[in-house]
């Protein structure tokens, strides 16, 4: 028979397993909200990311507290080694070419043709992606990419972050390669009712502006400039970036081969750089 004193230690030792078990379950889906976070922050402009991102992973209690260290530290998978470049050979041909160091105080004026639609063609070191853009519903930003590219502003740049992990996007569009620059004026936001991204979904194959709005603050409405990101796997975004064009398929296949070449570990802007060399050789942008 089970003495009193024995089914004492007995329930108390239930006790503790149920609140370490607890514990565990809440520290678990702290790390799971915070990947998500940090990978969500990781599309805004590297001029306020890393700012935000410590902010927004911020805790109170002891435990929360180390495990948003540990989720601020990987906004994105980091591989344990560099995975094989696909595009190196590509990259090496073209090597030493550098972007153009531009910059302009204002948006330049809308001269598109809003009821058209427009191809942007993406020749990168790693094959050519291309890029069917709706100048009805973001007339202001294919306008802005029409103009860019034909300044040549996109040329020779690299996409310099690749995010797997919470998110699935590649981004590119910074003549200096950090995901600080631009090209000296912001545009604002459109098509953020779009039903493809209803319900903070953005479909595969997305092409979308990354820019400086903290979902946390609120702050930083109508800053995108010429940065910009393609999705190449269904993402959980809230609907703050604007979406604006679509991949054609063959472009699909290019992001797919540069995503599987995986990301390096995050730098000390919290960069996480592709594998894969993809260098911009040219942009051009045209009526389809």
């Amino acid at each position: 028979m089970v003495s009193n004193e024995q089914r004492r230690r007995q329930l108390a030792r239930e006790k503790y397993l149920r609140q370490q078990q607890r514990r565990e379950t809440a520290r678990h889906k702290s790390r799971q909200r915070n990947v998500v976070i940090a990978a969500v922050l990781a599309v805004v402009l590297a001029g306020g990311g890393a700012v935000a991102a410590t902010g927004a992973l911020s805790g109170n209690d002891k435990d929360k507290k180390k495990d948003d260290a540990a989720a601020s530290a990987t906004p994105s998978a980091a591989p344990t080694s560099k995975a094989p470049d696909p595009c190196a050979k590509e990259a090496k041909a073209v090597a030493g070419k550098k972007p153009k160091k531009l910059s302009w105080k204002k948006e330049p004026a809308v001269t598109i043709d809003k009821s058209a639609s427009y191809t942007m063609k993406l020749e990168t070191t790693c094959g050519d992606i291309s890029v069917t853009m709706d100048a009805g519903k973001a007339p202001h930003t294919v306008n802005s990419f029409g103009f860019l590219a034909g300044k040549g502003y996109f040329d020779h740049t690299k996409c310099h972050r690749l995010v797997n992990q919470g998110i699935y996007v590649l981004q590119c569009g910074d003549p200096q390669g950090t995901g600080a620059g631009g090209p000296g004026y912001t545009l604002p936001d459109e098509n953020l009712k779009d039903a493809s991204i209803k319900g903070g979904k953005y479909p595969a194959g997305t092409v979308a502006m990354a820019n400086q709005y903290n979902p946390q603050t609120k702050q930083g409405r109508n800053t995108g400039g010429s940065q910009f990101f393609l999705v190449y796997k269904k993402s959980d975004l809230p609907p703050d970036y604007t979406p604006f064009g679509t991949v054609d398929a063959a472009g699909m296949k290019v992001l797919q081969k540069i995503a599987n070449a995986g990301a390096a570990p995050p730098d000390q802007t919290m960069n996480t750089a592709p594998n894969a060399s993809v260098v911009i050789n040219k942009a051009t942008v045209g009526k389809s």
